[in-house]
C-alpha cells in the first residue's frame, strides 16, 4: 500500500537520538530576505493599538468562540490596525532586526500576512500586503474580492460576509536556510500561533472570528499573488461584526 503523503511527511522530518541531521553551517551570504517589500504599492497607514480596546485576558480566553456569522456593518481602521498588529506586529527593535507579537522558530519569521478588505470604514476594498515594519497595509489589487475569496476558502460564503479575511503564506527559504526539511513542521506551528492572535485580539475587541484550512491552495496563491512554490498559502481567518 501507498504511504499516504502526510504520513510521510511526519515520518520524514522526525527527529530522533539515532537519527539527526547533520550540523548545518549557516551561509549568512545566502540568508533570505526577511521581509517581502511592495516599493510601488499605494499604502495604508494603520493606527496604534490601544490598551483600552482589550479586555482581561481570562475572559478573552473563555470568550472565543469560532464565528461565521457575520453582520453588513463594516469594521472600522482601529480595529483592522489592532489585528494586523496583533498577528505580527513589531514589539522590540534591535538594529535592523524586528521582534514580533507571534514567535518563530528561530525568530525567522517566514510567514507574511495579507488581507482581503471586505468592508472596512476608510479603507477601500482589495488585496492586501501587511508591512510589519511601518505598520502599514500595502495594496495588491484594489476591487472587490467578497466572492473570490469566498470560492478559495473551498465556497465559504462567510468570507464573503467577514469584513477582513486574513491570510497567511510562508516563504518557505526563510525557515529552510536553518532548518533544513524540519523548517516546513515549522511554518505551520507559526501560522497556528499566529492566527490564534488574531482570534484573542478579535474577542477583545467585540468582534468574531473563523480559522479556515479548508482552502483550494492555488486559488488562494493566485489572490495574494504567491507562486505556489516559494511562498504558498498556510491558513486563514475570516473577522467581522457578530451578526445579532
Amino acid at each position: 500500500m501507498t504511504e499516504c503523503p502526510g504520513k510521510a511527511f511526519q515520518d520524514g522530518t522526525k527527529y530522533s537520538r539515532s537519527r539527526m541531521p547533520a550540523g548545518r553551517k549557516l551561509e549568512w551570504s545566502h540568508k533570505p530576505a526577511a521581509f517581502k517589500e511592495y516599493p510601488r504599492a499605494e499604502t495604508v497607514a494603520l493606527m496604534v493599538p490601544q490598551d483600552t480596546l482589550l479586555m482581561p485576558l481570562k475572559e478573552t480566553l473563555a470568550t472565543r468562540r469560532s464565528v461565521r456569522d457575520y453582520a453588513a456593518e463594516a469594521m472600522t481602521l482601529a480595529e483592522l490596525s489592532t489585528l494586523a498588529w496583533a498577528a505580527q506586529g513589531v514589539t522590540q527593535r534591535d538594529g535592523e532586526y524586528c521582534f514580533r507579537t507571534a514567535p518563530s522558530a528561530g525568530a525567522l519569521y517566514p510567514v507574511e500576512t495579507y488581507v482581503v478588505v471586505n468592508a472596512v470604514a476608510g479603507v477601500a476594498p482589495g488585496v492586501y500586503h501587511y508591512d510589519a515594519r511601518e505598520h502599514r497595509l500595502e495594496l495588491i489589487r484594489g476591487g472587490d474580492f467578497r466572492e473570490a475569496v469566498a470560492r478559495a476558502a473551498l465556497d465559504q460564503e462567510m468570507c464573503a460576509q467577514a469584513g477582513a479575511v486574513f491570510i497567511w503564506t510562508a516563504v518557505f527559504a526563510r525557515s529552510a536556510w536553518k532548518y533544513g526539511e524540519r523548517a516546513w513542521r515549522y511554518v505551520y506551528l507559526d501560522a497556528g500561533h499566529i492566527a490564534e492572535n488574531v482570534a484573542l485580539a478579535a474577542i477583545a475587541l467585540g468582534l468574531g472570528s473563523c480559522q479556515i484550512a479548508a482552502l483550494y491552495d492555488d486559488e488562494v496563491n493566485a489572490l495574494v499573488g504567491a507562486d505556489g512554490d516559494e511562498e504558498s498559502v498556510l491558513y486563514m481567518t475570516s473577522v467581522g461584526r457578530t451578526a445579532k
